[in-house]
């Protein structure tokens, strides 16, 4: 009987395959132990943060807020969008004069600061500069008279002016609000007097503030106290005082709008500035919003902290 001869064992790989499975089995173990490395250094370290800008933190144990009478409050830290005090911030309401933060960004829009404007025979309700018709009127002058004496006239001036008139300057106002996304916010004339569908709301004009103030010609309008106005042919003069009694008086007030009529009560946007801190306030419907926003004002720096806000992770096996 013939031996069966032995049969080779069958090649799994060859050479080729063989030194492509080394090559993959290399990189799959240096990934592994890097990896590992990785964990280990983690475990090590216990963290791994990164720091981001500051946010306030109300202090552990508060337990006394502020009691306000405005029918509508927020306020915000500028830089992190935090809400720091609210009431009833989306209630729309009537704005009075805080409309003239619009209407002055409105007007920086299309006008230069040297641009001559006409007084066509401004008739108007309310607080007035005492603009007469046919005084040429340079336009930074007019947005000192709107901005920090609150001036109806200026107002009206200013949209009258505007290429197609009042009507087409109302029109651009409610599309500078789409624009800015004050989606509760509605304007039917220039001044902020009290009109059907004239409303607005304190996160609206909280927003727009904080846009407005980014304008530094803006921004330094209404931090003026006082400012004297005279006209292009230097016959009349117009002395303006800021109404907004906190500029000037409260530590870190920069500005920002007065308000008031009859219904609307006291309306008043506030920035405020302390240690780098910046914060908008607004308050609708106020019995007293001048003490009310200096009040809120020491309860916010009193009551918040502001500290790093670290993101990370940690590892356990």
């Amino acid at each position: 009987m013939k031996k069966k001869k032995n049969k080779k064992p069958k090649q799994l790989f060859s050479k080729k395959q063989f030194f492509v499975f080394l090559f993959f089995s290399f990189i799959f173990i240096a990934s592994t132990a890097l990896a590992l490395t990785s964990l280990e250094s983690l475990e090590t370290s216990g963290v791994n943060e990164k720091t981001f800008s500051q946010r306030p933190i109300l202090k552990k144990g508060t337990s006394t807020f502020p009691v306000i009478s405005a029918q509508s409050v927020l306020a915000v830290d500028v830089d992190s969008g935090t809400t720091l005090y609210e009431k009833n911030p989306d209630t729309l309401l009537l704005p009075a004069s805080t409309t003239k933060i619009i209407t002055a960004l409105v007007a920086m829009d299309y006008y230069g600061s040297n641009d001559a404007l006409v007084v066509n025979g401004v008739v108007v309700e309310g607080q007035k500069m005492g603009l007469i018709k046919g005084e040429k009127m340079k336009f930074e002058d007019l947005l000192y008279g709107l901005l920090i004496f609150s001036a109806n006239d200026a107002a009206e001036v200013l949209a009258d002016n505007y290429p197609g008139g009042r009507e087409t300057f109302i029109v651009a106002m409610n599309l500078k609000a789409k624009e800015l996304n004050l989606t509760n916010t509605h304007f039917v004339n220039p001044s902020g007097l009290d009109g059907f569908g004239h409303v607005s709301t304190a996160r609206d004009l909280v927003r727009v503030s904080s846009y407005a103030m980014k304008n530094k010609n803006f921004a330094k309008i209404v931090a003026t106290k006082e400012y004297d106005v005279i006209n292009g042919d230097g016959k009349i003069s117009h002395r303006l005082a800021n109404i907004n009694e906190l500029v000037g008086t409260v530590d870190g007030v920069m500005g920002v709008k007065t308000g008031w009529t009859e219904n609307a009560r006291e309306n008043l946007v506030t920035y405020v500035k302390r240690n780098d801190k910046g914060i908008m306030i607004a308050l609708l419907g106020s019995q007293d919003r001048f003490g009310e926003t200096k009040e809120l004002i020491d309860w916010i720096f009193d009551n918040y902290t502001w500290e790093d806000v670290k993101m990370g992770f940690s590892y356990s096996p």
